[in-house]
């Protein structure tokens, strides 16, 4: 059985060596691992819950976790990456086992991206069901896109760092306050995305009320798979990062509005395809991208300890 390591740190080198594991798993797989929050977390070496396990077989990094004890009410969270040619030999079994026996007598919760055979053969023998569900949506940019109406008494712009980092967080929090993940973001969390080599102004669109200046509305885009960028099985695809919309204008259609302001951004990128991730349990939203043209593609799925057990 490979070696374990557990540290709260990774250093320069781990940080290569995950970063080297991710790769060959999203090529074999095509599809990343881990999530921009996780991912983040690796490429600057962790935050301070952070636990990180390393499964090496003489000196090749064959298995990697993470394990975030963040969220005291939900529990700590975990995702894992395990080398294509290193699987069915109880890795997987092994990383998930040692984050259990890291925290006794919490529950743990597990990501899965995408809806592979293999996660939910693991999830299963673990005695994990399925407690949330996230679809990614996409839809071609080459298709027609209707014009965007925009609410009277609004205007568009790009984000202006120098201006709006602590306005835009105030609305972010107001938007999604029933979004634990993200309405809880901090100013570090929005700097850290800032300092992303796919991190765009001029993709971070502003809805702007004019008679009083206040944001009132964004759609932040993210382009995927650019040269630089964090490790890709696909061309270059854009993705519906965050559309926002502060409380005091919900209901105007200004959601859908900024939706279709971003996604012309996209397509004046030349990008083919545009992406996005949604809450299966989200009825209002599926319904307002379906009707934008887009349709499931894929599912992400986050496994809880059945309780039963």
């Amino acid at each position: 059985m490979p070696d374990l390591e557990v540290t709260s740190h990774l250093s320069d080198d781990e940080t290569e060596e995950v970063s080297e594991l991710v790769e060959r798993v999203t090529h074999a797989d095509g599809l990343h691992p881990l999530s921009e929050h996780v991912w983040l977390h690796v490429r600057h070496g962790g935050d301070l819950h952070d636990q990180h396990f390393l499964m090496r077989s003489d000196g090749i990094l064959v298995g990697y976790a993470h394990l975030d004890a963040t969220d005291k009410v939900a529990g700590p969270s975990a995702e894992l990456a395990v080398h294509p040619q290193y699987r069915r030999n109880g890795i997987g079994h092994t990383l998930v086992q040692s984050m259990l026996d890291e925290i006794p007598g919490q529950p743990l919760r597990l990501w899965a991206h995408g809806e592979q055979a293999a996660a939910i053969a693991l999830a299963r023998s673990m005695n994990f069901i399925d407690s949330r569900v996230l679809w990614q949506m996409r839809r071609s940019l080459r298709a027609p896109l209707s014009q965007p109406n925009l609410p009277a008494g609004i205007t568009l712009r790009s984000f202006n760092p120098k201006l709006d980092m602590d306005s835009w967080l105030a609305v972010n929090h107001r938007a999604f306050a029933d979004h634990p993940e993200q309405g809880g973001w901090q100013l570090p969390d929005l700097q850290r995305r800032m300092q992303e080599p796919w991190f765009s102004t001029e993709g971070f669109i502003l809805a702007i009320a004019a008679a009083t200046g206040d944001i009132a509305g964004f759609h932040w885009t993210k382009v995927h798979g650019a040269s630089g960028h964090a490790p890709h099985a696909h061309e270059e695809i854009g993705e519906v990062y965050v559309v926002g919309v502060d409380p005091a204008w919900q209901g105007a259609g200004l959601g859908r509005a900024l939706t279709i302001v971003g996604l012309q951004y996209l397509r004046n990128l030349s990008l083919a395809q545009a992406m996005l991730y949604v809450d299966a349990t989200n009825g209002p939203a599926i319904a307002l991208y379906t009707s934008l043209g887009f349709a499931r593609w894929d599912t992400d799925v986050l496994y809880s300890q059945d309780a039963r057990h």
